[in-house]
């Protein structure tokens, strides 16, 4: 099936479209509480986990940062102190960087069952669904936690770097951050697409192009989205409004393609256009 993308727009009229998009997807959720409250359910089984897992790395940091700096053993009692109070500071917030930039990849893998039934409604709930391959509940999270693992591959790939941009004077506290929000937005973008393109036939590398071409729409639907994950527990409360908006965003780049018609309004065989 030949699909047409749709462009959103460039510059401010596509960022529009894009946060449209997410609002759209909010107000979705808030007219269907019990949705809502099904969306909210592997948000929480992944939130019970990352807690678990900063329970376990407080616990530890003090073994974890004997273990990176044996170096230290024969330092001043006083300097070792203070050099490893510091190093499990950058361990434990090496640990929340983590959970930040992967949280919403385990959260749609866990989720995987439970967001493609809401995705499906949504898109019912827009006009139908589309003709959508079949693929297995299995073979479905298999490819949900590869495409997870190569998004977080090409995050990590791309804040290291702005990472330690963020330690030059200036340029760290004014460029880098609007650059880390830029990608960190357009990867949730591509994440938090996967079901509607799927679902199309569209797999990673055309949901990459797809995007590309629609950057401003993207990113607008994207930054939102990252700006607000990063208020405390309000991830858990708007992954199933992003997940609906996500439809509502796919929806509007790549449309349905027009039925061909195979028969005349008399109800006669249709004739090629070089035969009528």
């Amino acid at each position: 099936m030949t699909r047409e993308i749709a462009h959103a727009g460039t510059g401010m009229s596509g960022v529009a479209a894009g946060i449209r998009s997410f609002l759209a997807g909010l107000r979705w959720v808030v007219r269907n509480p019990g949705w809502w409250f099904l969306g909210l359910v592997p948000a929480l089984l992944a939130l019970v986990l990352y807690v678990l897992a900063f329970v376990l790395l407080a616990l530890h940091v003090g073994d974890l940062t004997r273990l990176v700096t044996p170096f230290a053993e024969g330092w001043p009692e006083g300097l070792r102190g203070v050099f490893r109070f510091l190093v499990g500071v950058l361990i434990f917030g090496t640990g929340l960087v983590i959970a930040i930039k992967t949280y919403v990849s385990v959260t749609l893998v866990i989720g995987d069952p439970f967001y493609e039934k809401l995705s499906e409604r949504v898109e019912r709930d827009m006009g139908g669904l589309p003709e959508a391959p079949e693929v297995s509940l299995w073979r479905s999270i298999a490819r949900s936690v590869r495409d997870s693992v190569v998004i977080m591959l090409w995050v990590a790939a791309l804040t290291i770097p702005l990472f330690v941009l963020g330690f030059v004077p200036v340029i760290g506290q004014t460029v880098v951050p609007v650059l880390g929000a830029l990608v960190s937005g357009f990867f949730l973008a591509v994440e938090l697409t996967g079901l509607p393109m799927e679902r199309r036939g569209l797999l990673r590398r055309d949901r990459f192009t797809i995007l590309r071409r629609n950057l401003g729409a993207a990113l607008g639907f994207g930054v939102v989205a990252f700006l607000i994950f990063l208020i405390p527990l309000a991830v858990v409360v708007t992954m199933p409004a992003a997940v609906a908006g996500s439809v509502v965003l796919v929806r509007t780049l790549v449309p349905e393609p027009e039925p061909e018609p195979d028969a005349a309004a008399d109800g006669s065989p249709a004739l090629p256009p070089e035969r009528r």
